[in-house]
């Protein structure tokens, strides 16, 4: 297709853009200097405006097509993650602890691919709002550019987003209409007993017993209080206490996380999981504080937009490479506030084998960047053709 046969002419320097954001990963809001290279990619391009400082560093441009019509929205996540890189590539993390083990860099590089892209050939009507994100991992940046107004300030009727996944087939897409990722929620189970000698339990409130009592009991509510056929996770990740063999502590913390689709499911998981906490509380004669934070809501693809958004991946990659029903995952993604305030759809990139996500030895794969830039810029030329075509 003559917007693949564009963007891979400068496939190369799409290439060096990704390794050198590689190479500077930053975590949460505080991505200055990948926000900074951005901007001036972005001043290269010559798109329209560049407004910059949303949730701390993200950034909303703007590129204008060929007379009036809709602004649709493109979004890219730029943050990484507190890992130690181990790929030993030569364009590794410069920054010990931290690295792009999600596929950001990539992201980010595909948008600024379709960015300079549009801004050479403006073969759309209306306008694009090109949204790069900070703190997608961590610290939900989406949740905080809704709520600083982007969508209504840039008139915004429409978004999309892509992530890489590693171990799908290569150039291959996948999305669904309807719920696509999960919400993530997570629990904090702080246990205060009385601690003692370990040769005299029975002068102490074990909180240890408590604890794994709790941990024990928390699984039943996906297994005794929820439809087998629906989805839902309850995982303990974490178990604190103690520090010697003798000694039976004073206080002990569980945490885990929670995966669901819907608020009723979500307000069940809460209720029983307090109901639990202090039955066992109770039992072991112990304290305990339950504190439950609610993340990320579901993502929720819309599906006329995800039907479009399917056609034009067909256009880029062909028919069979696009994979139209994926169905859901429990992964958790803060595009979802996004998609709380417009219609949209947003889709997986298959980036061939590899590391997986989140993982040391991690690196994304340079040779769909070209494809996401594709898809990225097709969605615009297709929703509002230059000339009303």
């Amino acid at each position: 297709m003559p917007v693949v046969n564009r963007i891979n002419a400068f496939a190369d320097d799409m290439t060096k853009w990704r390794r050198h954001l590689h190479t500077i990963p930053e975590l949460g809001v505080e991505c200055h200097e990948t926000a900074a290279f951005v901007v001036e990619r972005l001043r290269e391009f010559g798109v329209d405006e560049i407004h910059e400082g949303f949730a701390t560093t993200g950034i909303v441009a703007i590129i204008e097509g060929q007379g009036d019509g809709p602004t649709i929205g493109l979004r890219a996540d730029m943050d990484a993650l507190p890992i130690h890189e181990a790929t030993g590539k030569d364009y590794a993390s410069t920054r010990m602890g931290k690295m792009h083990a999600c596929g950001h860099d990539g992201h980010t590089t595909m948008l600024l691919g379709a960015a300079r892209y549009l801004a050479e050939t403006r073969n759309f009507a209306g306008r694009v709002a090109l949204i790069f994100q900070p703190a997608e991992e961590t610290g939900g940046g989406a949740e905080v550019m809704v709520e600083e107004g982007i969508m209504d300030q840039f008139d915004i009727a429409e978004v999309y987003a892509l992530h890489n996944a590693p171990g799908f087939d290569e150039g291959a897409f996948f999305t669904t209409p309807g719920p696509i990722m999960a919400a993530v929620d997570t629990f904090h189970i702080h246990i205060k007993g009385k601690g003692g000698h370990g040769a005299l339990p029975h002068e102490t409130r074990d909180p240890i017993m408590a604890a794994c009592g709790m941990a024990q009991a928390i699984q039943t509510i996906v297994s005794r209080n929820h439809m087998a056929t629906e989805d839902l996770v309850v995982s303990v990740t974490q178990i604190h206490t103690g520090s010697a063999d003798n000694v039976i502590p004073e206080t002990a913390y569980i945490n885990g996380t929670v995966r669901s689709f819907t608020p009723e499911v979500r307000a069940m998981v809460k209720r029983r999981m307090q109901q639990i906490v202090e039955g066992q509380a109770a039992s072991y004669d112990v304290e305990v504080e339950l504190v439950y934070d609610e993340g990320y809501p579901p993502t929720i693809n819309d599906a006329a937009k995800t039907e479009f958004a399917v056609k034009v991946a067909q256009d880029v990659v062909g028919v069979p490479q696009v994979h139209a029903d994926y169905g859901r995952e429990m992964g958790a993604e803060d595009f979802s506030y996004m998609l709380e305030k417009r219609p949209g759809s947003y889709l997986f990139l298959g980036a061939g084998e590899g590391a997986g996500l989140h993982h040391p030895e991690y690196d994304f794969n340079d040779e769909i960047a070209p494809l996401g830039a594709s898809f990225f810029a097709r969605i615009v030329e297709r929703a509002q053709p230059a000339g009303g075509k």
